[in-house]
């Protein structure tokens, strides 16, 4: 890129000059109207989810390249469909920018969104562009799923067991890593570049869906008479469990042993500390589900890798997390600990 480009900014070239460059990350065929036309199939269900992030709040140029927002921005509306149910079909991309935004900037940040959403056949077919004091970027991610298929926060039952579908705790110690790199003088290279991708580029898990779905009609021809209930854990995973339990008027208890850490935390972190980061610290994007057992370790099982078995629902209302080495005292969950916008 060229220093005359590089140096272009937002006011240079107005709104319909920036529209006219973003548009080549979105089908052609779909843009260009005032609205999208999304065609899903018979039988489907459309599922649609709205994220906002702000400058300084979700993503900063200390921590983020344009390109690393851009791909968290589209991740975590991806997760949030596939912790529905739901097949992405499409985004929307809402950007309010400050005038002296480089062009150069906004470009990288599409650029960011289209490398994640091309790695599940997904694309931005619309969106708006305004003047903001501050750089906000709104996603809508549409998607479907078969109405007998919608996971929702308020199915958890009592005897469900807690799933995670991978470790916790890792975006977290990337975010630690970026901003403070001495802390991490006793991990190897290839640990920290594994903690900070984690941060800077999560993998929303919409793998999981097939091969929960096949395990559900294995028990139940019906899936609907085997309700799952779900959520992502973008804002940790001590949140993700109290809003389920939330939703199904049900309590919790965790098994701390239970619950899958990063492997470099062995040698770096104190477990209270390792143990903190994995409950609060949030942006791991992992699913949390609640289903039965024998459904529950056919899963864990064909997941492999870090994907465990962490709790079980209860009667009741508190979530409670046991130490079953009593190394830890049991402590009631809640969400004074997590981050909170206006806490």
């Amino acid at each position: 890129m060229n220093s005359e480009l590089s140096s272009l900014q937002v006011k240079d070239i107005g709104e319909q000059g920036l529209l006219a460059r973003l548009q080549r990350y979105c089908p052609q065929e779909i843009i260009g109207d005032d609205a999208a036309v999304l065609v899903t199939a018979p039988g489907q269900s459309l599922v649609v989810t709205t994220d906002v992030l702000v400058d300084g709040v979700h993503f900063s140029n200390v921590t983020t390249s344009p390109e690393d927002a851009g791909w968290r921005a589209a991740a975590a509306n991806l997760s949030d469909l596939a912790a529905m149910g739901a097949s992405p079909l499409g985004i929307t991309v809402g950007l309010g920018l400050p005038g002296d935004v480089s062009v150069s900037w906004v470009e990288r940040l599409y650029q960011g969104m289209t490398e994640c959403l091309q790695k599940y056949s997904t694309s931005i077919v619309g969106g708006d562009i305004v003047r903001s004091p501050v750089t906000t970027l709104s996603i809508t991610a549409f998607g479907q799923a078969d109405p007998s298929q919608i996971i929702r926060r308020s199915a958890a039952q009592v005897g469900y067991a807690i799933v995670i579908t991978g470790v916790h705790g890792a975006s977290h110690a990337g975010l630690e890593l970026l901003l403070h790199p001495k802390i991490g003088h006793n991990l190897k290279d290839a640990e920290k570049v594994a903690l900070i991708t984690a941060h800077q580029r999560p993998q929303p898990r919409l793998d999981v869906l097939p091969i929960l779905w096949k395990i559900i009609n294995s028990y139940s021809p019906i899936p609907s008479l085997l309700p799952i209930a779900g959520i992502d854990s973008s804002d940790g995973l001590a949140d993700a469990v109290i809003q389920i339990c939330r939703a199904s008027k049900v309590g919790a208890i965790l098994e701390t042993k239970q619950i899958s850490l990063p492997a470099a935390f062995d040698q770096w972190l104190a477990k209270e500390q390792a143990l903190n980061y994995a409950l609060y610290g949030g942006e791991d994007f992992e699913l949390v589900l609640c289903l039965p057992k024998d459904a529950a370790s056919a899963l864990v099982k064909q997941l492999g890798q870090d994907a465990a078995i962490i709790g079980t629902i209860t009667s009741g209302t508190k979530v409670l997390l046991h130490d079953e080495q009593t190394q830890i005292p049991d402590q009631v969950l809640n969400l004074n600990q997590g981050f909170q916008h206006f806490g």
